[in-house]
This record gives structure tokens, sequence and C-alpha cells, in this order.
């Protein structure tokens, strides 16, 4: 008995009959235009993945205790960012909408009041960043052989969040109205940037003097800065769907700040949630000790360059979503999600080859110390595992969010990354003697919680009767 791929990649296998609201687009039309968007987003992440990863490899060259240093930063960071990810859900939510309703002005109107806070808020931080760098990467489970170089490495990169704060926002905006197009550009851009001042200041090459960890710092934060210039720049021409008067940003425009805080609210906290599981889990891994701590950063790479393509998927979903249901098309927006989730699982196929075949030499790139080779090994079986489930999990949980549906998404947050990782990985790491084989298996247990809980809650429906 045959395999029916069409029934698995067809749209109209994707829809029951009842809810069937009009015409359907050809499977030539649904996937050239989920691929149109999709593409260069993830074009984008994975540049973004394999730039974090290059990161890596170049400070790899100046020890374990480097690459731990580099590595415990990310949480921290990443807690002072869910403010911003947060709100840029509301963001790419909203704009989807208004772009399906034809909305430029209100379109608008929205980007202005995310640049505002945005711009506000992230002075606040950097500031708050700088001066608490070292306790907070002390409470981390940063050890002493690397709190020094972490802490510098954090302060750098704390000074420049407001041009990524910034970037990311007009990145999010250009994403809910379909032009993921320019968020590449701008990121491709950056990411040179970064990549070319990292081989300049890591090691001190051409006449730059030797930074090491701060060298990765600066050259990171410069990428940012060419960054943020370039996504002004995308939004000063009236020409485009997206356009910005810089006097309207600083305007409290409280019609447009009502649904985004409201999308922006309930994201906010599922970001608290993903954050503090997070958080607790690096700091289980912290405490195993450095060479665990490295290898643990490296296949985390490894693994953030994997969910990268699925990250891009997700970003088309969530734009394709809120524009279909703009134009009160609940029907093709079920299509597109259920498309999107199809075309992760070829691309995850081969992810599951890179990790079975060629992950050893992958990790070889960033360590050849033994000790870390052989902890890598079982780590990239639960990589090859894990990976078909996270990129569908990624794909429904995007989708629910390009609805509005962040509520669902943040109790998922909250049972499954704030309670079920952290114990469970804490319990298998050291009461039952796994180690970090025993967290990898807790964060596999957590990605298939959460592709249960957006599997069942996609085929409900219920999202697409939310309006924003």
């Amino acid at each position: 008995m045959s395999f029916n791929f069409k029934a698995l990649y067809s749209g109209e296998y994707m829809i029951k009959e009842e809810q069937k609201l009009g015409s359907l687009p050809s499977d030539k039309k649904l996937y050239t235009s989920t691929m149109n968007i999709a593409m260069p987003a993830m074009i984008d992440t994975v540049l973004i993945g394999l730039v974090s990863m290059v990161d890596t490899i170049m400070v790899g060259s100046l020890g374990a205790a480097a690459i731990a240093a580099v590595g415990i930063t990310n949480q921290p960071k990443l807690i002072i960012l869910a403010t911003f990810a947060s709100l840029n859900i509301g963001v790419t939510a909203i704009v989807a909408r208004r772009k399906g309703q034809n909305d430029r002005r209100g379109a608008n109107r929205c980007l202005g009041q995310a640049l505002m806070i945005s711009s506000l808020l992230s002075m606040l931080f950097s500031i708050l960043g700088v001066i608490f760098a070292e306790p907070m990467l002390l409470f981390a489970g940063s050890q002493a052989d690397m709190i020094l170089p972490a802490t510098t490495y954090f302060k750098i990169l704390m000074a420049g969040i407001p041009f990524s704060a910034v970037t990311l926002a007009i990145n999010a905006a250009q994403r809910g109205s379909g032009n993921t197009k320019i968020s590449m550009r701008i990121n491709i851009t950056a990411n040179i940037v970064n990549m070319v001042f990292n081989y300049l200041l890591i090691g001190g090459n051409f006449g730059f003097p030797a930074l090491g960890v701060a060298g990765a710092a600066a050259a990171t934060v410069l990428g940012n800065i060419v960054g943020f210039t370039m996504a002004l720049i995308s939004i000063s021409s009236r020409q485009q769907f997206l356009h910005i008067n810089i006097k309207e940003i600083f305007i409290i425009d409280k019609e447009v700040l009502k649904p985004m805080s409201k999308i922006a609210l309930s994201a906010g906290v599922e970001q608290v949630f993903m954050r503090i599981g997070f958080f607790l889990y690096i700091k289980i891994v912290a405490s195993l000790g450095t060479v665990q701590l490295a290898t643990h950063n490296i296949c985390m790479s490894l693994l953030s360059l994997s969910f990268s393509f699925s990250d891009g998927l997700g970003i088309a979903a969530s734009s394709l979503i809120g524009q279909s249901l703009g134009r009160k098309r609940a029907d093709i927006a079920i299509i597109y999600g259920k498309a999107c989730q199809r075309v992760s699982l070829a691309v995850s196929a081969g992810m599951v080859l890179m990790f079975t075949l060629g992950g050893k030499g992958l990790v070889s790139l960033f360590s050849t110390d033994s000790a870390i080779l052989a902890m890598a090994s079982p780590l990239l079986i639960i990589m090859a595992v894990n990976t078909p489930i996270q990129y569908s999990q990624v794909i429904f949980s995007n989708s629910l969010r390009g609805a509005g549906d962040t509520k669902f998404t943040a109790v998922t947050a909250m049972i499954s990354i704030g309670i079920v990782r952290p114990i469970v990985s804490w319990m298998l790491c050291y009461p039952l003697g796994l180690g970090l084989t025993g967290a990898w298996l807790g964060l596999l247990l957590d990605q298939s919680l959460r592709f249960l809980f957006s599997y069942f809650r996609f085929s409900s429906g219920n999202w697409c009767k939310i309006t924003v």
C-alpha cells in the first residue's frame, strides 16, 4: 500500500468541506505564496543562527572557559530581550491583520507605537544590564574561571541593546506585512559586519587589537548598529507599505495600544515562563561543570541553527495566517498553517541526516577536546529525534501567535517550559545520574509536550475566531 503524498501536501485535503468559505488557492499558488515569504525568512534566521555558531567557533579558539563564558550570557540577555519579543509578536499579528484589511494607516500607527516603546524600554534595560552584569551572571551559574570574561562580554552587548531592540520592532512589522526580504537584507549585512569584526578583534588581525571575548561582543554591537541604520532606511520611503513619520513615534495612540497590549501581555507572560524555564535549565547544566557547559553550548548552537529553518517557516505561517484572517478567510488561514508544517517535515528530514551522519564532524569544528566529543555523542541522537517534533511545534505555535491566540501559548509555556523542563532535567541530571544527557532528555520531553498542546489547539480551529 503506497503512501498518498497528495493527501498530505495538497491544500484541498487540508480543510474540511464544511470549513470552506470560498474558492481555495491552487497547490502551486499555496506553496509559491508560502515560500515567497518563508524562503527569505529562513535565509534570514539561518544566517543569524550560523553567525551565532561562527561566533562560538571563533571564541572556541580561546578555550572551553571562553565558550562557556559567552554561552552563560545567553539567558540573561534573552530575559532582557523577552519584553521586546512579546511586543513584537503583537506587532507582527496586528500588522498582518491590517495588511489583510488593506489598512496601511493602521499598520503604520502600530509600528509607531512599537518604536516608541522599544526605544524607551531598551535604553532603561541597557543601563540596568551594564550596572548589574556581574550579579546577573553569577545568578545564572557562572563559574569562577569564566565570570570576568563573561561580565565584559555582557556589558558590551547591553550597551548595544537599543540598536537591536528598534531593529527587531521594524523587522517584526515588515514580516507581518509579508516583506521578509527587507529583514533578510538587514540581517545578512549586519551579520557580515559581525563576522568581519570577529575576525579582526577576537584574535587581533590586520593590526587590530586582540580583544578576545570582548572583541566578539564589540563585533556584535557594530553589526547591530549597521542593521539599525538599514532598518530605519527601510521605513523612510512613502512608497513602501510601512512608512513612519518620526514626529508620530512619541504620540501615545490608545486605539492602537489596546489590541497590541492585549496580545503582547499574553505573549509577555509566555516569554516570562520561557525565560524562567530556560534560566533554570541553564543553571542546572552550568552546575555540572565547565566542560559540560561548553559541550552543551556547542550542541545548542547546532540545534539553534537547525531551529532557524523552522523559525523561518513559522514567520511565514504567522504572516500568512494573520493576513488571511484579516481578509476573513479562516479556511485559507488553516491551509497556510498546515502547508508550512508540511514543508517543515521535509526540511527536518535533512536535519535528522545531518545530526546522525555528520554531527561529530560539526562538533569538531568548535572543539577537538576528546571529552567534549565523547559527551556530545548521545546529545546528537537526541537532537535527531527532537528535530521533526520541534519543527512542527514551532509552526503550530507561530500559527496560533499570528492569530493572536497568545493566551494559549502562554499557558503552554508555563506548563512545559516553566515547570516540566527544569524539574525533569534536574531529576534526570542528578538523582538519576544521567548528567548532561539527562538535561537533553528533559529538553526532548518539553518539545514533545509543546507539540501536542499546539497541534490539538490548532486542530480545534478556535483561534480563527479571535479578533484583533
